[in-house]
């Protein structure tokens, strides 16, 4: 199911033996383009650890009705967790000092969007590599959400409008769309720019670029919030552009897709 990122956001976080804290922001790969950890505000349960980062790879079944993401581990095992400065960019060093606590291997030099996989809980399932210092020494890509919200958007042409919110798929957690706000061109809307359409962030400038232009980012099919992005949905955007779509013909996604 496809969902909104803000949608997210205050989401209770709960270990097998109680809570944790509360959803606060997101750190996406943009290489990748699949959100990596959530940073949970812990609440000051734990003393001076407000803020812990938490993989996918350890969620268990989430409860979209009560909005709570449900771990396969205990509180003391995400307390004890390494911790992280968030005012300082994640390192590798960081990233596979995290994956030998939790006993995963690492998501990054493989073909699949979580390592070897396409979905973060088989990443849970692997075990834990050793690597090389060349292999630590790479960009881990990661951006935070709530960051690139605000941005300002570059058509071919002109200047669109700004990121109002990111969609993902609630099972590999990939990014389909941003969500563009055109509200200060003519009357304005809010419409889904699917990420194969994108040509590049650049984060010194506060841009995103995309590969459509601006009148038909305008003229394309509105998105309300809230309401459903099913596969109707997608197909016309899709046809709209007249661009190739993500999912295969004989695997079509259930019509009650949709952004909660």
């Amino acid at each position: 199911m496809l969902r909104s990122l803000k949608s997210l956001d205050d989401f209770d976080v709960r270990g097998t033996d109680g809570a944790i804290g509360k959803v606060r922001n997101f750190y996406f790969d943009d290489e990748r383009w699949v959100v990596r950890y959530l940073i949970v505000d812990t609440g000051g349960f734990w003393g001076k650890v407000h803020q812990v980062l938490i993989s996918p790879a350890a969620f268990g079944k989430a409860d979209w009705s009560t909005r709570t993401f449900n771990l396969r581990m205990s509180r003391d095992k995400v307390r004890n967790s390494p911790g992280i400065d968030l005012d300082k960019p994640v390192s590798r060093q960081f990233e596979q000092e995290y994956n030998r606590y939790y006993g995963w291997p690492t998501y990054w030099g493989s073909d699949g969007i979580w390592g070897q996989w396409t979905y973060p809980a088989e990443l849970a399932l692997g075990s834990v590599q050793e690597l090389t210092p060349e292999e630590l020494d790479g960009d881990p890509h990661l951006r935070s959400s709530g960051e690139v919200c605000g941005y300002h958007v570059q058509a071919t042409d002109e200047e669109i409008g700004h990121v109002d919110d990111v969609i993902v798929d609630d099972e590999t957690w990939s990014i389909r769309y941003l969500v563009v706000d055109t509200s200060n061109w003519g009357m304005g809307k809010k419409v889904l720019i699917a990420q194969p359409w994108l040509q590049g962030i650049s984060w010194a400038d506060r841009k995103v670029a995309i590969t459509l232009p601006k009148d038909a980012i305008l003229e394309s099919p509105e998105w309300l919030p809230g309401q459903p992005v099913n596969r109707e949905y997608e197909m016309r955007l899709y046809d709209y552009y007249g661009r190739p779509a993500y999912w295969p013909e004989e695997h079509p996604a259930p019509t009650d897709s949709q952004i909660v």
